[in-house]
């Protein structure tokens, strides 16, 4: 009986002290003491209290299939060319961890501060734009990058991040002037403009796109006259097809496979024509992962520009549609945030940075389809690069932290949430003004009481 008792009574001591030991690890958890990193930030769930997790995940979760990708369609080259068939994984792996460190801090960071930064990161991205024209290193026929060392870094790529900036900080300031010529249009244009040719310079067509693209929509958004916008592209577009098309041999060889791919194949048609055999090879799921041939030497740039390729010869159809899902994903959310965003330059910044990172995800895709004339544009966070990689993952983290200081959503489609509805002209007639009538509660006026006649 008294054994009983005292078994009982261990068990009961036992229980007791399993409660409390959960009860303060309960404690532990709620204060906050283990989540640190992403997992404090991910947790939210109402509009304003946390960045939005479809947004995150997305992006997370393209960049860690990127890493499987790079090694997958890079280990043949990296044995070949460095003797070390994980050469690429690891560098890759460093980048992600550079670039999370990166999405982390913009995660962290009030976007508002940016505003505050606009102008010296504008003045550093041109800078670092001049001085690679001066003593950048040349590889693939551009100069693209800045070497020190071991360690590289493309400008270009900051470069979006700042115009978007200037351009989000411009736009929000002059929103009831966005309309005019002289403030709302001119000084974007030549901002714009000073971008571009540096980075035609390079020369790089396909970042120069993106970032005209990219700035035409967000003037587009904040209100610019839809004339003034047709009237930039016109008188662009016959330069860019003279100077830097027709007026570039070899610019005109790609043109020139871009339409027949077939019969250029073994000229500038070849990778191309590679890329395609390594698309439709792939059926519906694939020949498996790492069962890839095209990557054996016959399709250059494997784990870059045309690392979607691969990804279509491996997974096939699904992988595909897998990453177009994912970019679908970030980019929607992204615009979701920019259309409930507390203040303008919230909006035009989420906008800018989810139109550069869905526009340069469809060229990417269009030109390994075949769909597009070839050029030289990384697929975001899956092609393998350093500078592309760390960019790409801190402009998805300001979108998550413009998401999480959203207030509560707007009841509107989207299309109309982004688009400023401001007056359309100075001159508009009062009759067609909208009449507001104020009604003070507590205060009525009796009416005056009828005169007699005479007095």
């Amino acid at each position: 009986m008294m054994a009983e008792r005292g078994t009982r009574r261990g068990r009961t001591t036992l229980v007791a002290r399993v409660r409390e030991r959960a009860a303060a690890f309960a404690l532990w958890w709620r204060q906050g003491r283990m989540m640190t990193g992403l997992r404090a930030e991910l947790r939210a769930g109402r509009p304003g209290q946390g960045p939005d997790r479809l947004l995150c995940g997305a992006a997370l979760a393209l960049t860690a299939f990127g890493v499987v990708m790079v090694f997958s369609s890079g280990a043949a080259f990296a044995a070949r060319t460095y003797g070390d068939w994980t050469y690429f994984l690891k560098r890759e792996a460093v980048y992600s961890v550079l670039g999370l460190a990166a999405f982390t801090f913009a995660l962290r960071t009030d976007y508002s501060v940016y505003r505050r930064l606009t102008y010296p990161v504008l003045v550093a991205s041109v800078g670092l734009l001049a001085a690679v024209l001066t003593v950048g290193a040349r590889a693939g026929g551009a100069v693209r990058w800045l070497r020190v060392g071991p360690l590289s870094f493309q400008p270009s790529e900051l470069a979006k991040f700042a115009l978007i900036l200037y351009l989000a900080v411009l736009l929000a300031r002059q929103r009831d002037k966005v309309r005019e010529f002289s403030m709302g249009f001119l000084p974007p244009l030549v901002m714009t403009g000073i971008f571009l040719v540096l980075v035609l310079k390079q020369p790089d067509l396909g970042t120069a796109v993106i970032i005209g693209i990219s700035a035409l929509a967000l003037l587009f958004v904040a209100g610019t006259r839809t004339s003034y916008l047709w009237l930039a592209v016109l008188a662009a577009a016959p330069v860019v097809w003279k100077v830097f098309i027709t007026g570039t041999p070899w610019r005109m060889r790609r043109m020139l496979a871009f339409l027949d791919p077939w019969q250029f194949r073994r000229e500038g048609g070849y990778q191309l024509y590679e890329s395609l055999i390594s698309v439709g090879s792939g059926g519906l799921f694939g020949q498996g992962l790492g069962q890839g041939r095209q990557k054996l030497f016959f399709l250059p740039a494997a784990h870059t520009d045309f690392i979607l390729a691969i990804i279509g010869e491996e997974l096939g159809l699904a992988g595909v549609l897998f990453v177009l899902l994912g970019f679908a994903v970030l980019v929607r959310r992204g615009f979701v945030a920019a259309a409930r965003a507390g203040d303008a330059f919230g909006s035009y910044l989420a906008f800018g940075l989810s139109s550069v990172l869905g526009l340069q995800a469809l060229f990417n895709m269009g030109v390994v389809m075949g769909l597009l004339p070839t050029k030289g544009l990384p697929l975001p966070f899956i092609s393998y690069g350093g500078t592309a990689l760390v960019m790409s993952l801190f402009m998805a983290g300001v979108l998550a932290n413009v998401s999480a200081r959203n207030p509560e959503p707007r009841h509107e489609p989207l299309w109309k949430a982004l688009r400023f509805r401001g007056p359309r002209s100075r001159n508009r007639r009062a009759g067609e003004a909208p009449i507001i009538v104020v009604e003070v509660p507590g205060r009525r006026t009796r009416p005056p009481e009828p005169q007699p006649e005479g007095g």
